[in-house]
C-alpha cells in the first residue's frame, strides 16, 4: 500500500528533475538571448502564446514597435514561463500533500517556504522582462531558481533520500565554508553571464594573449547601482569592467577548486560514500568551466555549466545534511 509518505516523496522527486529542466531551459533561453523574446509578462506581444499567422505578427509588431517579433526566441522565453508555472503548481501540490498529512511527520514547514520562494520567482521573472534584463534582477532570478531546487533536494533527504549515506560530524565546518563558497560562486556565475562578461577574456589561463592580467575596472564591475531603465540585452559594461567580473568568477573557481577539492579528498580518506560523487562533479564542473572560454561559449556546454553548477550545489547540500543528520548506518 503506498503511504503518504511515499506520495510526497515521488511528487517531491519528480518536482526535483522537473526543478533541474527549468533551470536548464531558463539557463538556455538567458544564453541565447531570448531573456526579451517576449517583451510582456506574462503573455507573449499581449497573448498567451508565441504570435504565428502574419495577421498576429502584424498586430504584435503594431503593438510593440521597438520589439520585432522573433518567434525562436520568443518560444524559448514561452516555454520557460511555461515549465515555471507548472513547477509552481507542483510545488504547491506538495505542500497541501505535506499539509493534509502532517500527523504522519512528514515535513510541512519546508514545503511552504518552497510555496513562498515559487511566488518570489514568479515576481523576478515578471521584473525580469518589465526592467529589460536588468543584471540585480536576473542574477536574483538565478539564484532563486537554485535555491529552488536545493530546497527541493533538502525535502528528499528529510523524506529519506540517501538515509544510508555516511559523512563523519567532523566535517561540518569544512561542508559548511565550501557551500557558502559554492552559493558565492554561483552568485559570480550569474553576475557574469547577465552583464555579459563569459567572453570577455578569449584565452585561458590568461585573459588575453598579450595580457595574463588585464587591466579590470573592478568598481564598475560589481556597481549594484545600475540604472533602471535601460534594455541591458547585451550588457552595459565597458570591456575592462567585464574582465574584473570575468576574472574574479575564474579565482573564485579556484578557491572552489582547493576547498570542495580538499574536502572530496578528506571524505574520501575517511570512507563517505559522497566523496566520489563530490570530486566527479567538482571536476565536471570546472572542465565545463574551461570550455567555455576554450570553445568560446557554445550554449549546449554554457547552459550544461550551469546545470554542473546546480548539481555542485546539491551534492554539498547533501554532505551538510548528512554531516549533521547521522545515517542509518551509524544508528
Amino acid at each position: 500500500m503506498v503511504t503518504s509518505w511515499q506520495n510526497t516523496y515521488r511528487l517531491t522527486f519528480f518536482s526535483l528533475l522537473f526543478g533541474l529542466l527549468v533551470v536548464g531551459v531558463g539557463a538556455y533561453t538567458r544564453l541565447a538571448d531570448a531573456g526579451l523574446g517576449c517583451p510582456d509578462w506574462p503573455g507573449c506581444y499581449g497573448s498567451l502564446i508565441v504570435p504565428q499567422s502574419a495577421e498576429a505578427v502584424a498586430s504584435a509588431q503594431a503593438n510593440f514597435p521597438d520589439a520585432p517579433v522573433e518567434a525562436e526566441k520568443a518560444w524559448w522565453e514561452m516555454i520557460h514561463r511555461y515549465l515555471a508555472s507548472t513547477l509552481g503548481l507542483l510545488i504547491v501540490g506538495i505542500f497541501v500533500s505535506a499539509w493534509r498529512h502532517r500527523r504522519t511527520g512528514i515535513p510541512w514547514k519546508l514545503p511552504l517556504v518552497l510555496v513562498a520562494l515559487v511566488i518570489c520567482q514568479g515576481a523576478f521573472g515578471a521584473w525580469t522582462v518589465t526592467l529589460k534584463l536588468w543584471p540585480q534582477v536576473v542574477t536574483a532570478h538565478l539564484l532563486g531558481g537554485f535555491t529552488t531546487v536545493a530546497l527541493l533536494w533538502l525535502l528528499l533527504l528529510r523524506l529519506g533520500l540517501g538515509s544510508r549515506w555516511n559523512v563523519a560530524g567532523k566535517f561540518r565546518s569544512h561542508a559548511a565554508i565550501a557551500l557558502v563558497l559554492v552559493i558565492v560562486q554561483v552568485a559570480l556565475g550569474g553576475w557574469t553571464s547577465t552583464n555579459y562578461a563569459a567572453l570577455a577574456c578569449s584565452d585561458f589561463p590568461g585573459c588575453q594573449s598579450e595580457a595574463v592580467w588585464p587591466e579590470m575596472d573592478f568598481r564598475k564591475g560589481f556597481d549594484l547601482t545600475q540604472e533602471v531603465g535601460p534594455n541591458y540585452l547585451g550588457g552595459k559594461l565597458d570591456n575592462s569592467a567585464r574582465q574584473a567580473v570575468h576574472m574574479t568568477h575564474r579565482l573564485g573557481a579556484l578557491v572552489i577548486l582547493l576547498v570542495v577539492g580538499l574536502l572530496a579528498f578528506r571524505m574520501a580518506q575517511a570512507g563517505s560514500d559522497l566523496a566520489g560523487w563530490l570530486g566527479v562533479v567538482l571536476a565536471v564542473q570546472l572542465m565545463l568551466g574551461v570550455l567555455n572560454v576554450v570553445w568560446v561559449l557554445p550554449l549546449l556546454n554554457a547552459t550544461f555549466h550551469n546545470l554542473g553548477g546546480a548539481a555542485l550545489l546539491l551534492v554539498l547540500v547533501a554532505v551538510n545534511y548528512r554531516a549533521r543528520v547521522p545515517s542509518q548506518l551509524a544508528s
